[in-house]
């Protein structure tokens, strides 16, 4: 029987509390910055050269479909209660609202340094020690809101623009594409400057400090934000139920997406698993 995966803000106290402990549990097992590491090995950017499968890329909203699974499996196996919240940032959109509460995920950075000090992810508590990232910082770090260049979060309209459009993907196939699903959700816009981030990106901006870049995983937020993701992207399919993931084939030799992408048929590295079997996982989880 499909588990549920809640709105955040509908959790009881005792919902909230089993979370936050299982989160916590894998911390202390070591398996949580295993989850940091793979999402590090997996950020490749236009730019850099051999397969994208995580970002930039068609793969971005079936490879994330695995992560959370995997996340979320191993938090079940802590406790069978639990799943991942989602976080609808359309509705819930200050630095005070939830998730930014004490008994969930703690609160915005302090001003000198942007550490977190508040809630079961602050340093001093000595369950959250920061071991993988791109900077040597050992504690969470936030900047709801980004105070010296502020950026607002996503609206509702933001997701409709992207949900609108009927077709998933388009060649080339990565952050320069202005038309598909996939980037409109992704986010990698044209410009400079705030109006260059949208959607997806835009609120990982928005949260700041470790969420921006692939060290990310460490802040819990990540899979409240991705399971949002992945809502909205159900919801797509619901809506366009005749369209699905592209590219339906490999790009050809000659072509510089070839060996770049990851087609419908093709292994989504690094598991043993295609994006069409992760188009439907509606026999394993539903969102309330």
């Amino acid at each position: 029987m499909a588990y549920i995966r809640k709105d955040v803000s509908t959790l009881t106290a005792g919902e909230r509390r089993r979370f936050v402990r299982a989160l916590l549990e894998l911390k202390r097992r070591g398996e949580y910055d295993e989850f940091v590491r793979m999402h590090i090995d997996y950020y490749v950017s236009d730019g850099e050269g051999g397969l994208r499968t995580a970002h930039m890329t068609p793969s971005f909203l079936p490879w994330h479909r695995r992560f959370l699974l995997e996340l979320e499996n191993a938090l079940r196996r802590v406790d069978p209660s639990v799943t991942v919240p989602y976080w609808d940032w359309t509705r819930n959109r200050t630095a005070t609202a939830v998730p930014w509460t004490a008994d969930l995920l703690g609160g915005n950075g302090r001003r000198s340094d942007r550490q977190v000090t508040t809630g079961p992810f602050a340093h001093a508590t000595g369950n959250w020690t920061i071991k993988d990232g791109v900077t040597d910082i050992s504690f969470l770090t936030r900047d709801l809101g980004r105070a010296r260049d502020p950026i607002g979060l996503p609206t509702k309209a933001d997701v409709e623009w992207a949900l609108s459009d009927p077709v998933y993907d388009v060649s080339p196939w990565d952050s320069t594409v202005t038309r598909g699903f996939r980037n409109k959700l992704e986010g990698w816009g044209t410009g400079r400057g705030s109006t260059a981030w949208l959607n997806h990106n835009r609120v990982h901006r928005w949260v700041g400090g470790a969420m921006v870049g692939g060290a990310s995983v460490n802040d819990p937020v990540f899979w409240l934000h991705h399971a949002f993701i992945d809502l909205l992207w159900t919801r797509w399919q619901r809506r366009h139920r005749e369209h699905r993931y592209l590219p339906a084939e490999p790009p050809l030799p000659g072509s510089s997406q070839f060996r770049r992408v990851v087609a419908r048929h093709q292994t989504l590295p690094p598991w043993d698993v295609t994006p069409d079997k992760l188009e439907d996982a509606g026999r394993i989880y539903r969102y309330a």
